[in-house]
């Protein structure tokens, strides 16, 4: 990953352009949210909040992990 971009075999992908959704479960005025986006086998995640800032890329499998982390942490 470089920047907003991430190298795929067929060149860079902004990460801007992917097809970023939020949960159906976030509240419409703004809140505290993360979005996802499918990219090359992982998963990109980014504050709703923030859609130019940072974005963690995980797999599958580490996202699985994080939303069960934190749906325990309670």
């Amino acid at each position: 990953m470089t920047g907003s971009h991430v190298r795929l075999d067929t060149g860079l992908m902004s990460l801007h352009d992917l097809a970023w959704r939020k949960s159906t479960r976030s509240a419409s005025n703004g809140g505290d949210c993360v979005e996802v986006a499918a990219v090359s086998g992982v998963i990109a995640v980014r504050d709703s909040k923030d859609p130019h800032g940072p974005v963690l890329l995980l797999t599958r499998g580490a996202l699985r992990s994080a939303v069960r982390s934190a749906a325990n942490a309670d």
